[in-house]
């Protein structure tokens, strides 16, 4: 048998430090119920002391000093909640050195430094919980690590931001443009002032990163990720998009064939009658298809005080489970990097393409962008020409799957073209025959 109580220090006072406060405090008595024993919040660091977040501490437990806590031998699981990379780096090495246990939610962090973290972790013999670093509140963390993890993960679909995925619902249900819905976004508080993380989608690559590092062993690998974002989705496509019978969402995706995981996030074009087309607001999915439990769509909030502090909480009971116990389970991933495996060039994808061209309204135009599309091995699976015009007119493609590298040439010729007006816009699409 352990140590009778497990202690804990909380380093950052936001938003997610003060959910995980309020659970560790409001639900102390329902958790040792559960356990079997006492998780005890002892201190919390952040360098304001003063700001009201609306809960009542005890005492002397708010401090501004993290050494406080780094230092002291009772505390036996360190929570960085500070986010960003340095300080929060530094804080968790000098935890798990002095052999205490981390939580983080920190997917930036983790995207990017995890692999000299989690190496920290195993030569101390201390553990790494994150289940709140990717989609807060759905448990996909421990469903891959634990659930599945004598399963083979084929793809992993994810729309795992929910300030994009709010601005391209407001765009689809209302038409709107984009400026209009990020606005609306901001004034809910669903985006920051600076929303480029999320609408570059830089925050969704930072998810995915963890994500097939989890499910296919693949090296944390965030600077590899081809990544585009939002910004420059119009009504005009999404309402196309909807005529061809599709939405657009802002998608990770991680899937693996033969010894190569292409890893990217992007706007998408999804059949819209599928489950992951219809989650809307500012919810988070994630669809995962495994060889042995088949497709499953795990959906819920992604962000917020709550249920994010909730995800942390998960993580602090686990660990304090297995230090009570002797055991230890979480060390690192949980599951060995795979130097059988390597990140696919984006060049060498293969998807379908919506395309929307401006053409001028002149015979032979259609043909000549046809034969340029067929020379470079990409067959069109649909089209629709809008009006007649003597000016340029949009003409919209649904492409069967192609190859990155061989669109990239196609698009860059198409658009040389005296009789094509503007630069081609493209989006991928996914599903049925992809």
């Amino acid at each position: 048998m352990g140590k009778s109580s497990i202690n804990v220090g909380i380093i950052g006072f936001g938003t997610v430090g003060t959910g995980t406060a309020r659970i560790l405090l409001n639900n102390r008595s329902e958790i040792e119920r559960r356990i079997g024993f006492p998780v005890v919040l002892k201190r919390i660091a952040d360098i304001n002391v003063r700001a009201d977040r609306g809960i009542g501490l005890p005492g002397g437990m708010l401090v501004s000093d993290v050494s406080l806590l780094i230092n002291d031998p009772e505390i036996d699981i360190i929570v960085e909640l500070i986010g960003g990379i340095h300080p929060a780096k530094e804080f968790i090495l000098s935890a798990l050195k002095k052999g205490k246990h981390a939580v983080t939610a920190n997917k930036a962090l983790l995207a990017t430094e995890g692999s000299a973290l989690f190496e920290a972790a195993k030569k101390n013999n201390v553990s790494i919980g994150f289940e709140a670093a990717v989609a807060g509140g759905i448990p996909i963390i421990k469903v891959v690590r634990e659930s599945l993890a004598g399963d083979r993960i084929k793809s992993v679909y994810g729309i795992i931001n929910g300030t994009s995925n709010y601005i391209l619902t407001k765009m689809t249900d209302e038409g709107v443009d984009f400026g209009i819905a990020l606005k609306e976004a901001q004034s809910l508080g669903y985006a920051e002032a600076d929303p480029a993380f999320d609408i570059e989608g830089i925050d969704s690559a930072h998810k995915i990163a963890i994500l097939a590092s989890l499910c296919y062993g693949l090296p944390f690998s965030f600077k590899k990720i081809y990544t585009q974002g939002i910004t420059a989705i119009t009504p005009a496509d999404i309402q196309f998009a909807t005529e061809f019978g599709y939405k657009i969402k802002l998608l990770a995706i991680a899937k693996q064939s033969g010894k190569e995981v292409e890893v990217r996030v992007h706007p998408t074009m999804l059949p819209r009658e599928y489950l992951i087309s219809n989650v809307n607001g500012v919810r988070n999915a994630i669809y995962l298809e495994s060889d042995s439990a088949g497709p499953a769509l795990y959906y819920g909030s992604g962000a917020g005080e709550m249920p994010t502090g909730n995800a942390v909480v998960s993580d602090i009971i686990d660990i304090a489970r297995d230090i009570r116990g002797g055991s230890q389970r979480i060390t690192g991933l949980g599951m060995p990097q795979n130097p059988g495996v390597k990140m696919k060039k984006m060049e060498d994808v293969l998807t379908s393409y919506y395309l929307r061209l401006s053409a001028l309204d002149k015979p032979g135009v259609l043909s000549k962008i046809s034969g340029i599309l067929g020379k470079h091995n990409i067959s069109i699976k649909s089209m629709i020409q809008k009006g007649r015009d003597r000016k340029a007119v949009p003409v919209v493609m649904m492409t069967h799957k192609a190859r990155e590298k061989d669109m990239a040439k196609a698009l860059r010729e198409i658009n040389r073209l005296p009789s094509v007006a503007k630069k081609t816009v493209y989006i991928r699409v996914e599903g049925e025959e992809n």
